[in-house]
């Protein structure tokens, strides 16, 4: 009996599928990186100053020289920007000037708002004392949802 033409057929429909399963892998990748976030296209500079919180208003930043400069940013950033705890505070953030008197602050997840105190650049995060659980944004605590505290810590070395 000849097989011969039997594992042709097989191995013919081997090389299909894997062909098969390399293209679907590929496409998986091109979908998964699409939508990606991407690094700022211009270098980031940083503005310093007292963060100013009006009523109907978008947070700014008062410069030394009392000049505003409106600050916004990705949802998570405005949610920090809003806080309450905040206002008044020494604040330097990491974006780009969209007009003089405009600042996009860098997207949340590069980490771009910190409190200036005591000389020290503290990262502004929120501690749920009850869970022991840390998170980047103020509001309930995602286990227990009571209120998280306002908690600046010097970052983690890099």
């Amino acid at each position: 009996m000849d097989y011969s033409n039997t594992w042709d057929s097989i191995f013919g429909r081997m090389e299909q599928m894997v062909r098969l399963a390399l293209l679907l892998l590929a496409t998986c990748t091109v979908v998964c990186f699409a939508d990606s976030p991407k690094a700022p296209a211009t270098a980031s500079t940083a503005v310093h100053g007292k963060l100013v919180q009006r009523e109907n208003q978008p947070p700014a930043i008062e410069t030394a020289d009392h000049k505003l400069i409106v600050l916004a940013g990705d949802e998570a950033t405005g949610h920090v920007l809003h806080d309450k705890r905040l206002a008044g505070l020494d604040l330097e953030a990491k974006g780009h000037f969209t007009a003089a008197d405009r600042f996009q602050v860098d997207p949340f997840y590069t980490r771009a708002l910190y409190v200036i105190k005591d000389g020290k650049r503290l990262m502004v995060t929120y501690w749920c004392e009850i869970c022991s659980i840390r998170q980047y944004e103020p509001g309930p605590c995602w286990c227990c949802q009571r209120e998280t505290k306002l908690d600046l810590h010097e970052p983690d070395p890099e």
